[in-house]
């Protein structure tokens, strides 16, 4: 069982069980703009799921496409998507319909997801810089190297580690006695939040909560970093300027989506590190900004920055467009 409100009266703890939290959502933010809140997440939301949907989809059914590139993106719409899902569907209804009770144990499912889903989407983040880092530093032994088993097998490992290593997490959460409170300072259950609320061994728990996220975060960055390095490094060597670009314009939707998904996380590390802290309804938007507006642009990454599949929509367009303008009378 678990307990909340512990009141020490004369050295003995009164327990109370508890069976909901409550998500308190954005702090501050006045009743008035409770609907277009509500209805900005409801868009947000729908542009998660319908953009990486058909990117799964589109994948699937072209198979010009099934090569490693895309298998990885598929991996990441996947996360994004279910990271969207995850997440908002509890907020819009708290928005929208005043629902703000998440049961006790629905908490901790959603906080495991989410941090499982976010740990996965950084390590399928290194195999896409590895995939960059062969194609350009071993072009000639790419395919031999890089086939879709081996991508799916390194993807597969990438969604094995945290799903595994979170449970332990979760257990340790769960193990706490709670007693501040049983409000959720959040949008939806991350760790941080609820384990906030427990009175007992709260430090150990978080420490070690705090070092996979570390490890899950900083081994993949600094992978990429180092890759990225060594591809620049080899993209200097070649010879025409215009070689230098086509190589590098292969790199850029790669690039621009680990950008988005690191330099937000990195700045607001960084920020409490020197000092800068943010105040508590500033730093929820800036997490819920960092954590859900990639999900919803990555798919647009993916179709006007990558070569073959844009190519292949306009082919889909173009032959449409035919079908439609010979069509009868």
């Amino acid at each position: 069982m678990f307990y909340t409100n512990i009141t020490r009266i004369k050295h003995f703890f009164i327990l109370t069980r508890i069976k909901h939290f409550f998500i308190l959502g954005f702090p501050e933010l006045s009743p008035e703009y409770y609907g277009p809140v509500s209805a900005l997440l409801f868009v947000l939301f729908m542009s998660i799921a319908v953009g990486n949907i058909f990117i799964l989809a589109f994948v699937k059914s072209e198979r010009s496409l099934h090569k490693p590139t895309y298998v990885i993106f598929c991996h990441l719409a996947l996360t994004d998507l279910g990271f969207g899902t995850v997440t908002l569907p509890k907020i819009i209804s708290k928005y929208w319909f005043g629902d703000s009770i998440i049961s006790f144990y629905g908490c901790f499912a959603q906080m495991y997801f989410v941090h499982c889903l976010g740990a996965a989407h950084s390590f399928i983040l290194m195999v896409m810089a590895l995939d960059r880092f062969i194609a350009i530093c071993a072009p000639l032994r790419y395919t031999v190297i890089f086939t879709n088993t081996t991508v799916s097998v390194l993807c597969g490992v990438s969604w094995l580690m945290p799903i595994s290593w979170m449970v332990g997490v979760v257990i340790d959460a769960l193990a706490l006695p709670f007693c501040n409170s049983n409000i959720i300072v959040h949008c939806y259950c991350d760790h941080i939040a609820i384990t906030a609320l427990g009175c007992e061994n709260v430090r150990q728990v978080q420490v070690v909560a705090f070092g996979f996220a570390m490890f899950c975060l900083l081994l993949p960055l600094c992978f990429i970093v180092l890759s990225y390095f060594v591809i620049i490094l080899a993209v200097m060597r070649i010879s025409s300027s215009e070689g230098r670009i086509k190589t590098l314009s292969t790199c850029m939707p790669q690039l621009l989506i680990t950008f988005l998904y690191y330099m937000p996380r990195c700045f607001v590390y960084l920020a409490n590190n020197v000092g800068f802290t943010f105040s508590v309804p500033v730093r929820i938007v800036v997490v819920m900004m960092y954590s859900l507006l990639p999900a919803a642009v990555n798919p647009i990454i993916y179709c006007f920055k990558t070569k073959d599949i844009k190519e292949s929509l306009k082919k889909k367009f173009f032959i449409r467009k035919i079908n439609i303008s010979i069509k009868p009378v």
